[in-house]
């Protein structure tokens, strides 16, 4: 097991400021700002050939006893159980309080060994920035500063040294992606044809060809909406445990959390995100830096769970969020919460709205949950499993050849105006994955309608059942060889 470190302080001590350097990465939103961390962010880092798992958490109220303080408490609690070793952060200009004594007193009660680093320390004299804080009785501070970087390393050694070393492990590398290749790219026009004969006359069943290498991988799983609607509560539901803060107060959420888990043998990554406002109503910069990890999160994600409120009415930011999904190209997952909150009259209201305003997002599955009841959930996930397979499926050169051939027979594209010539499809391959790219080879095809596009997308998915992820259509016209030449 990797050692765990956990960093603790009282809030706008610049935790998320050395979490992102011990992990070399942006991955905590840091700005001058007490109590923008609020959930646990884990991340990995490495000293050399000896990694470990960093836990960054929000400011630190032992104190409080109810409201969104208190539910970070818990989080930060939880943090210190799970650490093998706590670095507890203080403000080297601020000097030490009262709240530094507190928390001092709070974690020397749970047995775990305890690092003191003092912060900000750049450009002042270590004798003088330490002086106050042996009275935390927490033994030699380190003197550190974490936007400069200025004894960060001899932090960490003196960390890493107080445990086992740990047994090197293999680091798991995301992005596999196919190439666009076409098949028939090294053949002559003669063998090619012969080959399109071949495949036109083959009786195969067209099938899905899951990616079995990607079975073994964890499915990452981004959880966006709008603020308040139940994302949290679903990701604590499907985890079973109150891994990040659901609190009923919109924006509770800041940072996108990633979260490693396992269910029925199979390993995911989920990620809470921050809910997304109007930008009209988004006012302070905090929530800016949210919305941008938010997107991201999207963009990086296998899968996204868009979350819905059945208890409020479909609105225009809901048909931007999913915009922006359909737009990555992520596979998706709708999810109508909030189910048991509404009576059969408002069920119908929310169906016909969904179907009015969100008709773009036919090709995902609907489904109508309560996260907080756990109600739906388990079907959820059945569904982000075919989404995930129809992403990342194997589509063969000969079975797209055969459905494109299929839908011309049915409906030729139109002519290029009046007296124009026909485009000509010759034949399909796949391009891609995540989304699935059909890339067709033909005549005159720059100007195909987009109407045509959708009929062809339309074919190509009922073809195989690709239901859960979006679908892309590439078009590339072989050039005249003779068009350069001058007539003699």
């Amino acid at each position: 097991m990797k050692p765990v470190i956990a960093l603790v302080g009282r809030p706008n001590v610049g935790k998320s400021t050395l979490f992102n350097r011990l992990t070399r990465s942006r991955d905590a939103i840091v700005a001058d700002f007490p109590g923008l961390t609020r959930d646990r962010h884990y991340g990995q880092g490495r000293m050399g050939e000896r990694p470990f798992l960093v836990i960054d958490t929000g400011g630190f109220e032992p104190v409080a006893k109810d409201g969104i303080y208190h539910e970070m408490a818990k989080q930060t609690r939880q943090a210190v159980v799970e650490a093998d070793i706590i670095i507890f952060i203080v403000d080297g200009r601020a000097g030490m309080n009262s709240h530094d004594q507190t928390i001092a007193d709070d974690l020397r009660k749970t047995g775990r060994t305890v690092i003191l680093a003092v912060n900000k320390a750049e450009g002042m004299r270590h004798a003088n920035v330490t002086a106050d804080f042996y009275a935390l009785g927490l033994g030699d501070p380190v003197v550190i500063s974490s936007a400069h970087g200025d004894g960060v390393r001899e932090l960490l050694e003196y960390a890493l040294d107080t445990v086992l070393e740990p047994a090197r492990e293999d680091e798991w590398l995301d992005g596999v992606h196919d190439d666009d290749n076409d098949p028939f790219a090294k053949l002559d026009r003669l063998a090619r044809d012969a080959e399109i004969e071949k495949i036109l006359k083959s009786k195969e069943t067209i099938k899905v060809v899951p990616q079995t290498e990607r079975v073994d991988r964890p499915i990452k799983i981004a959880v966006v909406g709008r603020p308040n609607v139940g994302k949290s509560t679903l990701i604590n539901t499907l985890i079973g445990e109150d891994r990040v803060i659901a609190f009923d107060m919109p924006g509770t959420t800041r940072d996108a959390i990633e979260i490693e888990f396992e269910r029925q043998g199979r390993q995911y990554v989920l990620i809470d995100t921050a809910g997304l406002r109007k930008r009209g109503k988004v006012f302070e910069a905090i929530e800016k830096f949210s919305v941008v990890k938010t997107l991201q999160a999207i963009s990086d994600a296998n899968v996204v769970i868009l979350m819905l409120d059945a208890a409020q009415d479909i609105s225009e930011q809901d048909a931007h969020i999913a915009g922006f999904i359909l737009e990555s190209g992520r596979a998706l997952v709708v999810a109508v919460n909030k189910w048991d909150a509404v009576n059969s009259y408002e069920r119908d209201r929310v169906k016909v709205d969904i179907l009015r305003k969100l008709v773009f997002l036919d090709f995902a599955k609907f489904h109508y949950t309560s996260a907080l009841k756990g109600a739906g959930v388990d079907a959820l996930l059945a569904s982000v499993h075919d989404a995930h397979a129809a992403a990342f499926a194997n589509l063969s050169t000969p079975q797209l050849t055969r459905v494109l051939y299929n839908a011309v027979e049915h409906q030729a594209p139109p002519r290029k105006g009046s007296g124009g010539a026909r485009p000509k499809l010759r034949y399909a391959h796949q391009g891609g994955m995540n989304p699935p790219v059909v890339v067709i080879h033909g005549n005159t095809l720059d100007d195909i309608a987009d109407s045509y596009r959708r009929f062809l997308e339309g074919r190509f998915r009922d073809a195989f059942k690709l239901q859960g992820t979006p679908l892309r259509i590439e078009f590339r016209s072989t050039k005249n060889p003779y068009a350069d030449r001058k007539k003699r």
